[in-house]
């Protein structure tokens, strides 16, 4: 093969990407893999979102999931080279997201809490996984950009919303009409991520995190991820869906265990892993 024949094989090989799942007790890790393309996410790779996260969801032995990028950074954002691919519904045939949105939707209806660590460049369509995890932790060389104004193109609404409800709208718009990039504190500051860790100690922290996480009464967290959410998006059956959780820690062991634990001085060893019955809004 030609020298040009090899590059342009190369390009194409890194140009698919892919989402890699590692597990490591009950922690699952989902790594964003486009290396030579700071990790930019292709249109398979957001089409690999929604099965990757219901395989994980069916999982009993996962307990919490962290998102972040393979090597250095997070990620550069969507491939740029295949936006309009990216951004169709196949289904409508309509611009309004397409693969983004269906992979923000999975990551924000997922039912296990979610991580999104972010080392180095998270950027455009990156910051939309960031933004669709529980929490988000970044590292102090982290830097952020949320860029739909450079490339002249207007964010799906879900993740619109999302950054207002996070941010509120005069930092939103600081951050959709310029496409600045911010370092980590900044965004700290903004309310973009809940807290910025020293790089060194970095990935060391988010392990620690996402266990003690795991180690907590997924009846509790999941109860509340739920509660949280259908209070953020102005739910219409909040009292249901507080009646439901309530139903499920009246006949769940975890609230007897935690006390117990707690007056003996010992580590808890809860058992909840899900409902029983279906839930409101699912």
């Amino acid at each position: 093969m030609s020298e040009t024949g090899s590059v342009r094989a190369k390009r194409t090989v890194q140009a698919k990407g892919t989402l890699r799942v590692q597990q490591r007790g009950p922690v699952a890790t989902v790594l964003l893999e486009n290396p030579g393309m700071r990790n930019a996410v292709t249109e398979e790779m957001w089409g690999q979102f929604e099965p990757v996260l219901a395989r994980l969801d069916g999982e009993p032995s996962v307990k919490a999931v962290v998102v972040r990028g393979g090597g250095s950074d997070f990620s550069a954002g969507a491939d740029i080279g295949a936006l309009q691919q990216i951004l169709l519904d196949p289904s409508t045939g309509h611009s309004d997201g397409g693969r983004i949105s269906a992979a923000e939707r999975a990551l924000s209806k997922f039912r296990k809490p979610t991580i999104a660590a972010i080392d180095g460049y998270c950027m455009g369509g990156a910051w939309q996984i960031a933004g669709a995890c529980d929490i988000r932790i970044a590292s102090d060389a982290a830097v952020f950009g949320i860029t739909p104004a450079k490339i002249g193109i207007v964010y799906p609404l879900s993740g619109i919303e999302r950054l207002v409800r996070l941010v509120g709208p005069a930092p939103a718009k600081f951050l959709l009409f310029s496409g600045d990039f911010v370092d980590a504190h900044t965004a700290l500051a903004l309310g973009l991520v809940a807290r910025v860790v020293p790089q060194p100690e970095f990935w060391a922290d988010i392990d620690s995190f996402a266990r003690r996480l795991a180690s907590r009464s997924q009846l509790s967290i999941h109860a509340m991820k739920d509660l949280v959410d259908a209070i953020a998006g102005g739910a219409e059956d909040l009292a249901a869906r507080n009646e439901f959780w309530q139903q499920e820690m009246a006949a769940s062991s975890d609230p007897a265990e935690g006390v117990r634990a707690f007056l003996a001085k010992e580590i808890p060893e809860f058992s909840w892993l899900s409902p029983a019955s279906r839930q409101p809004g699912s």
